[in-house]
């Protein structure tokens, strides 16, 4: 499957399960914990799993998760070194890195929110435009697609009286997750979305990088990637609170990263759901969040990290606090509705003890494409309709982010 096709098959507006079931078009791949290349292929329940082969060695081919009640297929896997040049599942090519990543699509926050009050009109392409957005990433032809999480919100109905989602199915089943899981190569970050009380379910069985558990667990091990010259570190805190900071979950979070952090390269990026330094939105707009990852990282950030990429804050912000702190970029803004932005300029704003060096932030939806450059990265924010909303030149720990109109 090429990429183009895998980014629309994750968008396509079909919610019928036996639909999906009986005409799955093909296996999505992951970066899996071990540094592997997980070859995912959903089939119906019964079936047996596909034949696999990388560079055309056979692969062990497994099954994840059988089929139940809320998921009526079942899950095969393969994994494969992530050198492989040519993978198979079944007849199909199964999407593989490229030796160096020169081009990496980040996007973030993408589901349809259906969650009490709070509901998005699913099938206006302007209100929900995530259809869009994965269309233009795959056009853009990365070498490798990072979700920062939170893939699922279908938590509650459709109101009876609201057609812009009437028919969107909701709950964590197979309906609400078949269109967002074709991936070319992926690396999926989990969001609190994804937590046990609300789409855990699915995520373990679908999207979770690691070996497949008996039960929804509410942390998972963080895990390193060196892979295409980049190092990826990659860290579940969907459980992590807001604004406090319990012991318990300070403690667990530091020791975690205590193993994540040690030794890390030149240039790292820590990959985490919630952002570690950034203001909150909304009612809470200006406030401190995360407290618990700022208190369980405190004394542990190495010289090497220069980024911290996350979503959760659902619009497109950048922060950057000088050369004593990794920078922290945002890309919440791709598909969930958007949040109003704080009136406190971010420039000059204290987070954690340290001043906001230099701050962007901006309400459109939209996908962030980064691209390899001499001595760092450079980014350009892309709407809907590939309309260039802002650029961002990524430099070590130094990075600038402005609006495209002003360039």
């Amino acid at each position: 499957m090429s990429l183009r096709s895998a980014l629309w098959v994750i968008t396509a507006f079909v919610f019928t399960a036996k639909a999906w079931a009986a005409d799955w078009p093909g296996p999505w791949t992951e970066l899996a914990s071990d540094g592997t290349l997980s070859a995912r292929i959903a089939v119906t329940a019964g079936t047996a799993c596909p034949k696999a082969t990388a560079d055309g060695a056979d692969l062990l081919t497994t099954l994840r998760t059988r089929a139940d009640d809320g998921f009526p297929v079942a899950v095969c896997e393969a994994r494969a070194p992530a050198a492989t040049r040519q993978l198979i599942v079944g007849d199909a090519p199964a999407p593989v890195l490229p030796p160096e990543v020169r081009r990496i699509a980040v996007i973030g926050d993408t589901g349809c929110r259906l969650e009490g009050h709070a509901i998005q009109d699913c099938n206006d392409t302007e209100a929900w435009p995530f259809a869009a957005i994965a269309q233009r990433a795959a056009e853009h032809k990365p070498d490798l697609v990072i979700h920062v999480g939170d893939y699922y919100y279908r938590e509650s109905a459709c109101p009876a009286d609201r057609k812009g989602c009437a028919d969107s199915s909701h709950g964590d089943n197979w309906d609400t997750w078949a269109p967002l899981l074709a991936a070319a190569p992926w690396i999926m970050v989990r969001g609190n979305h994804e937590q046990c009380r609300r789409g855990g379910h699915g995520w373990f069985r679908l999207l979770d990088p690691h070996p497949a558990p008996l039960e929804c667990a509410d942390r998972t091990d963080p895990f390193r990637l060196h892979i295409g010259g980049l190092d990826l570190l990659w860290f579940d805190g969907a459980d992590a609170d807001e604004f406090s900071a319990s012991a318990a979950k300070v403690s667990t979070y530091a020791a975690q990263l205590a193993g994540l952090l040690a030794a890390v390269p030149p240039h790292a990026w820590l990959l985490t759901h919630r952002p570690i330094w950034a203001l909150a939105q909304g009612s809470l707009a200006g406030a401190n969040t995360n407290v618990t990852e700022q208190r369980a990282i405190e004394g542990q950030v190495p010289s090497g990290l220069d980024l911290i990429l996350s979503g959760h804050l659902h619009d497109f912000t950048s922060y950057e606090f000088g050369p004593r702190r990794p920078a922290q970029l945002i890309v919440g803004d791709s598909g969930d509705t958007l949040l109003a932005l704080s009136n406190t300029p971010l420039t000059g704003a204290e987070i954690d003890g340290m001043r906001v060096a230099s701050g962007f932030a901006l309400k459109r939806f939209g996908c962030f494409i980064m691209e390899a450059s001499d001595g760092g990265w450079d980014g350009t924010l892309y709407s809907s309709d590939d309309t260039i909303l802002a650029r961002c030149h990524l430099r070590s720990r130094s990075l600038e982010c402005v609006p495209a109109q002003t360039q």
